[in-house]
């Protein structure tokens, strides 16, 4: 969505891709200056409209006539670019209030990014904006590029205007915006759309998403953030555009470490870094994230240029048998299978190679292979119905006939619907023939890895296509209303922790599996409630200002009998009083003792641009040591839930790995449910641990040992 809060419509935004007449306001003579370069660009590399330079002091730029203001020009104006400093931004923008235009790109920085005194003008900038109804990219941008030969425009100051293609690229950096143009030029890369948004101060991401939903011209979406603002808007518009439309969404972002952040209250608050949710935010909302500019457009090529596979079988064909080895087994690890060759298509391998040829997948056509033995082990691989995709590798021998086979290989991907990648291992030498794949299309990798990762992740992301999303059903066993009065009286009175025995009736509102407990206030009383409910128990401080409260001594475990329950209850006030003597104690809490399970944990943490996030791993020193957790978004649903337990390394231990008894993952699957809901009805829980969560055998159940919340 936009700055303001509601999502622009599509008129808006097109206004800004395809304007008819564009003003450049500040623009002057000096070459190399960003100012003269705008409309330069605009002027050279075609656009189809009429542009307009504005500049008080020049006559005329680059043989165009120059207008003092904007209110001059007699003509409309559906777009100006604003290249003025920031400190008169806000007159250029009245002035264009004034002559109806109503799309902008502001390229001038000095805005927020440089603090609070940008900060006001961008407020006044984005004011003047909404009184004339005026959509703007930026400020503090590279710009905008629309390759569309109907409109053709370079609103930048990008050293050139890149290719017609099929790619649309926006980016929170413009300095990022112009090293991706060089590379995607050497690379014959085109783009459909490209857009360094800067600030957003007024069209977002979100905004520019929507619109390529529904753009003819553009099949795959690549985005760069340096921050996420709205996470939930933009999960919901990457699965609206790649349900409706197929279209894949890669992510670069950037700022992955955690650097300088204050240490948590809860297990949860301090594994769920803002990378780590981004990163399960994205994959819930079926965002390809990628780890480098390289893999990102490694991916891109891929999705843009050849069909989406049908299945993971490929072929492998090489005139080199160490990068085939090396391709295989890459392929096997990314969940790729190489696909068995039926008995006509090993007829055909027989005739067409020598006997010295690998006729297995992967097809080793021998070192001296000519551009012959690359197209009948091409064809027939591709031919073959257990194929659904064929991976090149090519090593340059002095008889190898690198241009004349990367045009067989382009011929023959004609012929077919199944994807065809290439990989012609070098530099130099295969320099003809790579120019060759990439303007024909056929997606060129350095190296053969890269390329059976490429396949891989179009294999899954097509494959993720089929699966529905389920709608989350709230429970109706739940009391809200309990749960939320113990939250609001702890708010009111400026409480940020809620003690255990507080925490476990929120819990007990929303049916979650509590051990039996209660709260003694004397050595007396403890010994009752360990007879009442049952030993072995577990003792526990009960105080706010205790957090962790094994640190100090403040849980007693494996307490068989009433004498042991009176001994630890002086034991745990004593320890304490020496460790926190300033700590108000409420009492000390009895709880039954689950002895055999496994131990899990669960947690909540609100982040700031995604809102609650879910949190599951095996707890105990697992935990604390391997931090071997996964998260996903709230609410989920249960696909997504069962997901978030398979993702983490050690949940072979809950489903009886090497005869071990299975757990009751079904039970943790109704847990999460539960919470997913606490979370939903109750925004103001900043963190929540359930760790231990004591998982028994199959059909037998969970249950909360230990529970923290923080508001």
């Amino acid at each position: 969505m936009s700055n303001s809060g509601t999502r622009k419509t599509r008129e808006q935004i097109e206004g800004i891709f395809y304007p008819k007449s564009v003003a450049v306001v500040g623009s002057n003579r000096v070459k190399g200056t960003v100012p003269h370069d705008i409309f330069y660009n605009i002027l050279k590399d075609n656009f189809q409209g009429v542009v307009y330079p504005v500049s008080p002091k020049e006559p005329s730029i680059s043989g165009v006539k120059a207008y003092k203001y904007v209110i001059d020009i007699q003509e409309e104006v559906d777009m100006a670019v604003l290249v003025f400093p920031s400190s008169v931004c806000n007159l250029a923008m009245e002035q264009c209030g004034q002559k109806g235009v109503k799309s902008m790109i502001i390229i001038s920085a000095g805005f927020k990014e440089v603090g609070e005194v940008g900060l006001k003008r961008e407020q006044e900038v984005k004011a003047i904006a909404d009184k004339y109804g005026i959509s703007f990219i930026g400020p503090n941008c590279l710009g905008v590029i629309n390759t569309d030969p109907y409109c053709h425009f370079n609103a930048s100051f990008a050293r050139r205007m890149p290719a017609e293609g099929s790619i649309a690229f926006l980016s929170q950096s413009g300095a990022l915006c112009t090293a991706v143009l060089d590379y995607a030029y050497a690379k014959n890369i085109g783009f459909s759309k490209f857009v360094s948004f800067g600030n957003k101060a007024d069209v977002s991401e979100i905004d520019l998403l929507y619109y390529l939903k529904d753009d003819p011209k553009t099949k795959v979406i690549l985005l760069y953030l340096e921050e996420v603002s709205n996470g939930r808007a933009l999960m919901e518009a990457a699965r609206t555009i790649i349900r409706e439309t197929g279209k894949p969404i890669l992510a670069l972002k950037s700022g992955r470490t955690n650097e300088g952040a204050l240490a948590a209250a809860s297990h949860t608050g301090s594994l769920a870094g803002s990378d780590e949710v981004c990163n399960a935010a994205f994959k819930q909302a079926g965002i390809i994230r990628c780890n480098t500019i390289e893999e990102m457009f490694n991916y891109a090529i891929a999705f843009s240029y050849q069909p989406i596979p049908a299945s993971n079988k490929i072929a492998i064909i090489t005139n080199a048998g160490g990068p085939g080895v090396l391709a295989t087994d890459k392929a096997i690890k990314e969940g790729l299978t190489l696909a068995r060759f039926s008995e006509e298509t090993t007829r055909t391998f027989k005739k067409s190679l020598p006997v010295t040829a690998n006729i297995k997948n992967p097809v080793d056509v021998i070192g001296d292979a000519r551009a012959d033995r690359y197209n009948a082990a091409l064809s027939a691989s591709l031919s073959d119905p257990d194929v659904d995709g064929a991976l090149v590798i090519l090593t340059p021998q002095s008889m190898t006939e690198i241009k004349t086979i990367a045009e067989e290989i382009c011929n023959i991907s004609r012929g077919f619907t199944k994807p065809v990648y290439a990989s012609f291992m070098g530099e130099m030498d295969v320099m003809e023939g790579i120019h060759v794949l990439e303007k024909n299309h056929i997606p060129h990798y350095s190296i053969p890895e890269d390329m059976c990762q490429s396949f891989a992740t179009t294999y899954k992301f097509g494959s993720s296509l089929a699966i529905k999303d389920e709608a989350f059903v709230p429970f109706s066993d739940i009391d809200k209303d309990a749960a939320s009065a113990i939250l609001k009286e702890a708010a009111s009175k400026g409480r940020t922790y809620l003690p255990e025995e507080e925490a476990v009736k929120v819990l007990e509102a929303y049916k979650l599996p509590v051990l039996p407990h209660g709260l003694a206030n004397s050595k007396e009383e403890a010994a009752a409630l360990g007879d009442k409910i049952g030993y072995p128990v577990v003792m526990k401080v009960m105080s706010e200002d205790i957090v962790h409260k094994f640190d100090v001594g403040g849980v007693q475990l494996n307490i068989n009998n009433a004498e042991e329950a009176k001994k630890a209850y002086a034991g745990i006030l004593a320890n304490c009083k020496e460790k926190m003597p300033k700590a108000q104690i409420k009492g000390i809490l009895v709880q039954k003792m689950v002895k055999n399970g496994e131990e899990v944990i669960l947690g909540l943490k609100r982040d700031a641009a995604f809102g609650h996030v879910i949190m599951f791993g095996l707890g105990g020193i697992f935990v604390e040591v391997f931090k071997d957790v996964s998260f996903k978004v709230i609410p989920c649903d249960k696909t997504q839930i069962k997901d978030l337990l398979h993702e983490i390394k050690g949940f072979p231990l809950l489903d009886g790995i090497r005869g071990r008894t299975k757990k009751d993952v079904e039970s943790i699957i109704a847990c999460i449910q539960r919470l997913s809901q606490l979370a939903v009805d109750c925004p103001e829980i900043k963190e929540l641990d359930i760790n231990p969560l004591i998982v028994q055998n199959r059909n037998e159940g969970c249950y909360v040992a230990d529970t923290k919340i923080m508001l």
